[in-house]
């Protein structure tokens, strides 16, 4: 019978490839990144909210929770923003790959945020990606717009990861991810508003963006968004993000799958896009080590009082 901690791993895992798929339909759907993303979370928020109050949950919450859900709002919407922007601008692959420096930014700033000592293993990790990255780097020239916008998503993932690690300690995922959902959504719409871009967002959509909208919206954010935030219970920002690096294994097979040649890269590109998603399985082995190594020591400490 499955543990609970590794059933948790699975269900981290299932939202991981979730997400790949979700860079899949933000290929499919044919409106701009920043309408895109405002629909996403519009859609999402009400659907959150629609969740809630069949659960019955209070959307009570102090001020200054509600101050950090909404300033996290806002920095998801800028994470997602980048990340489709990346997407429309190279391709599934580029934007997926070089999002796996996530891991490296978690490692550096996980320490400074919860203020705990510095992990050798995690800095050895963040230099391997970016020596991967500077593989991805080298390919066509194109693709550098792709690769510079998906490293400010990567960054801005890290840091909501490390807000929401906060936040799930004392709220319900649900209210967590309305209030954040929410926030993006207004900051969205003010931006637009101050930019005169408002128009950008079309409601006669045709149903094959309705459809993949709704299939964003629903299944790849608002489950997997609620799901991801009541992981943070159980697992560490720098675990959740690092295992975030097989997101671009399940896209990029799903890209090559439903786009074909239009994917299809450069040899130094998959060596660059191996080095940085093999952390994952180090992360894995290190991590599972050093937690079983203090249960030792505590059971022979246990020992010498009996």
């Amino acid at each position: 019978m499955l543990n609970d901690k590794f059933k948790n791993y699975l269900h981290l895992h299932f939202i991981v490839f979730i997400w790949g798929f979700s860079a899949i339909l933000g290929k499919l759907i044919s409106i701009d990144a920043m309408p895109l993303v405002w629909y996403r979370m519009l859609m999402a928020a009400a659907l959150v909210l629609v969740f809630i109050f069949i659960r019955k949950n209070s959307l009570k919450v102090n001020r200054k929770s509600l101050l950090l859900m909404l300033l996290t709002g806002c920095v998801i919407a800028l994470h997602w923003l980048t990340f489709f922007e990346a997407i429309k601008v190279s391709n599934v692959s580029i934007a997926l790959a070089t999002m796996s420096t996530g891991a490296f930014f978690a490692a550096i700033l996980e320490p400074i945020w919860y203020k705990r000592k510095v992990i050798w293993y995690e800095i050895i990790f963040g230099l391997v990606v970016i020596g991967g990255l500077t593989l991805i780097f080298n390919i066509d020239a194109s693709y550098k717009e792709g690769i510079l916008l998906a490293l400010c998503s990567a960054f801005l993932a890290a840091v909501f990861s490390l807000m929401n690690g906060k936040l799930i300690q004392n709220h319900k995922p649900s209210v967590i991810s309305f209030y954040e959902l929410g926030a993006g959504v207004i900051f969205l719409t003010i931006y637009m508003f101050i930019q005169g871009s408002f128009s950008q967002i079309n409601f006669q959509l045709s149903t094959s963006d309705w459809v993949y909208l709704f299939i964003l919206a629903s299944f790849c954010t608002a489950y997997a968004f609620i799901a991801s935030v009541k992981l943070m219970r159980y697992l560490s920002p720098y675990t959740v993000v690092l295992t975030n690096n097989l997101e671009p294994v399940y896209g990029i097979l799903l890209a090559f799958i439903i786009f074909g040649e239009s994917e299809k890269m450069d040899p130094m590109f998959y060596l660059g896009a191996l080095l940085i998603i093999a952390t994952v399985i180090v992360n894995g082995i290190l991590k599972s080590r050093t937690r079983k190594k203090p249960k030792i020591h505590n059971l022979k400490q246990k020992t010498k009082h009996l």
